[in-house]
């Protein structure tokens, strides 16, 4: 029976029938938390809804989503309605340990498979810069492969740094030092003490523009950068074309060429929009 048929079964006694059918169709779950998105009609009953999908699904913590993503630091808006009051878990993928705060940091399911590409990407003996690293979401794929020399793991977010570091431990990962700061000065740093990447890693969103210059301060000769983009799907190639010629432009100011390898849908950001990756070589 589909979750929403279930949930109109199970709360038919409580809520008007008018109303079960504002019931949401699905759910995101991540590790042991169930996060709803309920509309405001039923948020007189979130307890009951909250402690129906509890015991329906046997997860410690049930939350509903209050707003949208927020800030620099694409803090999610969520609060419990149900069960454990810490929002604490792991989620674990491609044998990767993620521990996080659900209620303070964004967990992105959908880009799996891109983590395992990058990761299988990586050449033995190579320096990797993971600009925005978050909880370690590239990082940790590329660590546990065990190709890489050193993996320079930069993120700006004192709380998300603080799982990056928890991770790491967690999976037993020693090719990795983990930064906390700001790209563009922590960049410049390891530039002054000679280090030079084969890969950098831009996995953020809005796509990172301005962090450019840093990306080829510390790009060796024939690296490849992995720049996030959105993509209007509508206009895919000329889409593509033109946020290369932006790429382009901040590689002039560096005297390097670049060289499109690869453009990749990773997921759907919006209507018509996709959420794309592109793996460019430097020249």
């Amino acid at each position: 029976m589909p979750f929403k048929e279930q949930l109109k079964e199970k709360l038919k006694e409580q809520i008007k029938e008018d109303k079960l059918e504002l019931l949401p169709a699905g759910f995101q779950r991540i590790g042991d938390i169930i996060i709803l998105n309920l509309k405001k009609e039923l948020l007189e009953h979130k307890k009951e809804i909250g402690r129906v999908v509890g015991e329906m699904f046997k997860v410690k913590t049930v939350c509903n989503r209050t707003g949208e993503i927020i800030g620099e630091f694409r803090e999610p808006q969520i609060e419990v309605i149900y069960g454990d009051k810490n929002t604490e878990t792991i989620v674990i993928e491609n044998g990767c340990k993620y521990k996080f705060d659900a209620s303070k940091i964004m967990f992105a399911k959908g880009n799996l498979n891109e983590r395992v590409r990058i990761a299988g990407l990586v050449k033995k003996g190579e320096i990797v810069v993971d600009m925005f690293a978050g909880i370690g979401y590239f990082t940790l794929n590329i660590g546990r492969a065990g190709k890489a020399k050193k993996v320079y793991s930069i993120e700006k977010n004192p709380v998300s740094f603080k799982y990056l570091q928890e991770n790491i431990k967690l999976n037993h990962i020693h090719n990795v030092e983990a930064i906390n700061g700001d790209c563009k000065e922590e960049v410049d740093k390891l530039v002054k003490k000679g280090i030079k990447a084969d890969r950098v890693l831009m996995g953020y969103l809005p796509p990172p523009f301005e962090f450019l210059p840093w990306a080829f301060k510390i790009v060796k000769k024939k690296g490849v950068i992995h720049f996030e983009e959105l993509i209007d799907m509508k206009n895919e190639e000329a889409s593509i074309e033109k946020t290369m010629e932006k790429i382009q432009k901040q590689a002039d100011n560096s005297g390097f060429k670049v060289k499109l390898l690869l453009a990749k849908k990773v997921k759907d950001y919006s209507p018509n929009v996709g959420h794309y990756v592109m793996d460019v070589i430097v020249k």
